[in-house]
This record gives C-alpha cells, sequence and structure tokens, in this order.
C-alpha cells in the first residue's frame, strides 16, 4: 500500500517526535513512540500484505491470501528484493491450482529475486519439477527434485519427493 520508502520516512519523523519527549522529560511517550517507530522499520522489512497471505495461506484459505496480495499493486517499487520474491513465490503457489505456466514463470522469478529460507526455495523447486513434469520435460524435473532433496535438509518435503519421483516413473 505504501511505498517502502515512506515506512522510513514515517519511522524517522517519529524518532524525532520521541527524542523531543524525551527532552521533555515524558520519557513513557519517548518508549511509546521509540516503539511504534520499531513497528514500521518491521513493516519496512516484512511487508505486511505479504504476511497477512501467509497466515490466511496456513489457514488454507487461499482466496484470502489472493485477496492480500492483490494489494500490492507495484510489487516492483513497493517491495524490496526479498519481499518481492516471496511475493512471486505466493503468486506462484496461488496459480499453480489455476494456471501452471503462469505459475512457472512467477516460481523462476521467486527463485531468481531469492528466497530467505532453504525449506522455501526446495518448495519452489519442488513446484518447478511438477510443473516441468507435467509438460513432460523429465530431465529438467529430476535436475529440480534433486535439488529440492538436498535443500530440504529437516525432511518436510519427503513425501512430496517419493510421491513426484514415483509419478516420474509413470511418465
Amino acid at each position: 500500500m505504501y511505498n517502502k520508502y515512506i515506512k522510513l520516512v514515517i519511522a524517522a519523523a517519529i524518532l524525532v517526535w520521541a527524542t523531543f519527549q524525551f527532552i521533555d522529560g515524558n520519557i513513557m511517550n519517548g518508549i511509546t513512540l521509540v516503539l511504534l517507530a520499531g513497528i514500521f522499520v518491521l513493516f519496512y522489512f516484512k511487508n505486511e500484505f505479504i504476511l497477512l497471505a501467509f497466515w490466511q495461506l496456513r489457514k488454507q484459505n487461499f482466496a484470502g491470501a489472493d485477496k492480500w496480495l492483490n494489494y500490492i499493486k507495484n510489487p516492483n517499487t513497493a517491495l524490496i528484493k526479498k519481499q518481492e520474491g516471496y511475493y512471486n513465490f505466493l503468486k506462484g503457489i496461488m496459480l499453480s491450482q489455476t494456471n501452471i505456466t503462469k505459475a512457472e514463470k512467477f516460481f523462476k522469478q521467486a527463485l531468481k529475486l531469492g528466497l530467505n529460507m532453504k525449506h522455501d526455495i526446495a518448495m519452489a523447486k519442488l513446484q518447478l519439477a511438477g510443473i516441468a513434469m507435467t509438460k513432460r520435460r523429465k530431465r529438467e524435473a529430476t535436475m529440480l527434485i534433486n535439488e529440492a532433496k538436498k535443500l530440504d535438509t529437516q525432511g518436510v518435503l519427503t513425501e512430496q519427493i517419493k510421491m513426484l519421483k514415483q509419478q516420474m516413473k509413470k511418465v
């Protein structure tokens, strides 16, 4: 909703106000304002709409997650690079239900921009492997499955990887 730099400007203005509160001797007001500025800094690094979309996704509410993602009108200017990666990751998950060609584009863009967690990268590669398998690109799918298996150090995606390998034998 807000440009990413506006959040930092608001945080800086609140910190200036907090400084004046400390100078006037209003210590509690100053502390409260510093915490408020911290919220704006947090939302600079973690976009509020992406957080809400992840929350909806955890509840298996795809329509709700898509609604929150649609509030981000121009992800190139509104988000920092990693947030844009997660925006594309979430859009890919949403579109993988209906349009795998567009979903593939979003997953590749998410991997290009970068994702923070290894299991998120593994999930994106696993999704791309499923799409490649659907499009009869067996070699690419095998390569992506192997990369996802290496990245899945906690074994969260083990069942999905086994299932994709079994489906790969049929192709």
